[in-house]
Order: structure tokens, then C-alpha cells, then sequence
């Protein structure tokens, strides 16, 4: 079989069911459907129905494959490559609740890929303009114990080349970039912010170069995106499924934790549990056995993590490839909104 493939039309009978043997699967696909679903940026996603000769297997799976011309494959192919490193050298050695992968395959200029996941279809996303419950956030930080723990402060870690991370040249660049795309996020939703929220803003685009290579001890393998869009809840149950890992890198965790709460609470929800749901995934880690990390230095963490909410907000808003639409806006202002609250009640900026 070719390792890859590039449109859905080459998920053949045939293809998936060489790529479902490889998984250890003894099935015959009989036929493919394939149906384009969500709107990803840097990706193509499709709902593929199976139908078997025999014994049966999934009856719908994920597919994502690449997307876009040559050029813009090649300025995400850090995001491929990630993504595909993630599930199939990764992943096994943690506890985070992901899909299941049933097949991945890289090319060698990683411009192409193909991924083959479970379809959690019964889980119903997270809406990030709409937030979550405490129950849902306590949930969800619990799944990123799971993330965070099993690799802690692994330095094997940084033999993954296909892990994202901060060294000074990236952190000089992402600098010059969010100074300049703050001002354009600024004058675009100034209506829309607080008062105060541009000065935030600036303040955090000025400062985001040194941070990034601040506090880099703990580290651990770090989602990078952890909100509630990349988030699925199953009814009646803990389980909380995490998604879209293009940006698995390798970070402090706790950059994960700030700008999950920091982007997915209501602010008075935020600074009314947030102490609460950190003292548990503190104590999460420990139960892990993980000894060394004291509750102060993780407050402190965490408070510091809170500059990745707008970074992300920012860039993702004005380097996103999707059409802009009053749902996007109304994602990025509240993630704004909700992050510069917390920046500022938590002396975010006073820690770099």
C-alpha cells in the first residue's frame, strides 16, 4: 500500500483495509464512504463509513489528511508532522484521554500525511464562545494530568524532533510577530474589549519574547491548544477526549492548565474555583508521584501561563485560513476578554 494518501478518494476498499491489517485488525473493508466534516485550518477532516466482507470492524472512522497548495503545506508541515509524531511515537506512553489511532503515515518532506482515528461520535465538542461548567473544567484538567505526568520532566523528550518548542530565535520571531498582530487584533474588536484589555494586550505582545523562555523547568509534553474547541465531552460520564494535537510540543505544563481555565471559564466562575481546580491537578501529579513540584511553584506556573491565552487568540485569529465569521469573532474576543481578566487579576505580566 502507499503509506499516504492526499485526497479521500484514494481511501479505497483496498487501502483501508491494508491500513486497519497494519493496525492488527484481521478485516476486508468492502467499501468507503467519505464525507468532509468541520472546518479545520491546517487539515482536511472526513466522517469515512466501512462496510465489511466477514467479520466487522468500526463502522465510521476519522481520516485527516493534508490540505492546501504546495506553499502553504510547506509553512504547516511543523503541524503534520507533530500531530502524526504524537499519536503513533508519543502517545502510548501517556494517559491523556485521545482518540484511538488506527493508522499514520508522514511523508519524508512532511507535506503529506494521513491519520485514520477513532470517530468519537456519541461526544458532544466544547463550544470555547459558550465556555463550561466547573464540572466539565474539573474534568477536563484531570485529562491533562494524564498528559502531563507520565513523560514529567523526561528530558528523552527532546529526542522527538517532530515535538514543537521554544529555543531564543523562535521566541525573538513569535515577538516581532504578535507586537505587529496585536495592533491589527486591537483596532479590529477594540469595540468589543474591555476597557482595559488593549493595554493588556500590548503589554503581553511586548513581553511574549522573554517568556517564552522563561520558567522552562518543569516540562513535559504540552498540548499547546488545550480549549475547548479541541475538546469532546461524553454524556453521563468523567471522560473528556482531547483533539487536533498539530501543536504538541514540549513546554512547562502548566501553560496548558492557564490557558485552559484562563480561555474556557467566565471570569467570575474562573476566580471563584480556580484555586480549588489547580490544588487538584496539583495533587494529581502527586499521585502520579511526582514529589518535587510544590503547590507555590505551581501557582506561580500556572499564573505565569496565563500570556499563552492571548499569543494564541491573537496569531490564531489573524493567521487562521478559515473565512471570517461573526461565530470566529465572537470565539476570539471572548478568549481576549476572558484571558486579559485573568492576566490582570493574577499579576501575570509582574512574573516575567
Amino acid at each position: 500500500m502507499e503509506a499516504v494518501v492526499d485526497r479521500p478518494e484514494d481511501l479505497t476498499a483496498s487501502w483501508v483495509t491494508e491500513a486497519l491489517r497494519a493496525d492488527g485488525q484481521d478485516l476486508t473493508v468492502a467499501s468507503v464512504t467519505a464525507q468532509r466534516v468541520g472546518t479545520g485550518q491546517i487539515g482536511a477532516t472526513f466522517r469515512v463509513g466501512l462496510a465489511y466482507e466477514g467479520a466487522a470492524g468500526p463502522a465510521t472512522i476519522i481520516a485527516k489528511l493534508a490540505a492546501g497548495d504546495p506553499a502553504m503545506r510547506t509553512l504547516i508541515a511543523a503541524g503534520y508532522a507533530a500531530e502524526v509524531g504524537f499519536y503513533l511515537r508519543v502517545k502510548p506512553s501517556l494517559e491523556v484521554d485521545t482518540p484511538r489511532c488506527f493508522y499514520g503515515a508522514l511523508s519524508e518532506d512532511r507535506t503529506v500525511f494521513t491519520l485514520l482515528l477513532e470517530d468519537v461520535d456519541l461526544a458532544i465538542p466544547g463550544v470555547q464562545a459558550d465556555g463550561c461548567s466547573v464540572l466539565e473544567a474539573e474534568r477536563s484538567i484531570a485529562n491533562l494530568v494524564g498528559l502531563h505526568a507520565p513523560r514529567w520532566n523526561d528530558q528523552s523528550l527532546y529526542e522527538q524532533d517532530f515535538l514543537l518548542r521554544s529555543d531564543s530565535s523562535t521566541a525573538q520571531m513569535m515577538g516581532e510577530v504578535l507586537v505587529s498582530a496585536t495592533h491589527e487584533f486591537v483596532e479590529r474588536y477594540r469595540s468589543d474589549l474591555n476597557e482595559q484589555d488593549p493595554a493588556t494586550l500590548h503589554s503581553v505582545a511586548e513581553a511574549i519574547t522573554a517568556w517564552q523562555t522563561s520558567r522552562l523547568d518543569p516540562v513535559s509534553v504540552i498540548h499547546g491548544d488545550y480549549r475547548l474547541d479541541n475538546l469532546l465531552f461524553h454524556p453521563g460520564g468523567p471522560r473528556v477526549t482531547a483533539v487536533d494535537w498539530q501543536t504538541a510540543g514540549i513546554g512547562p505544563p502548566l501553560r496548558d492548565v492557564a490557558y485552559f481555565l484562563g480561555t474556557s471559564l467566565d471570569t467570575d466562575q474562573r476566580e471563584a474555583h480556580e484555586e480549588q481546580l489547580l490544588s487538584g491537578y496539583h495533587a494529581g501529579l502527586v499521585d502520579r508521584g511526582i514529589f518535587d513540584y510544590p503547590a507555590t511553584a505551581c501557582w506561580d506556573d500556572y499564573r505565569l501561563g496565563q500570556l499563552q491565552g492571548p499569543m494564541i487568540t491573537v496569531i490564531g485569529c489573524l493567521y487562521a485560513t478559515g473565512t471570517r465569521s461573526a461565530t470566529s469573532d465572537a470565539m476570539f474576543v471572548t478568549m481576549a476578554r476572558r484571558s486579559c481578566a485573568a492576566i490582570r487579576k493574577l499579576g501575570s505580566l509582574e512574573l516575567v
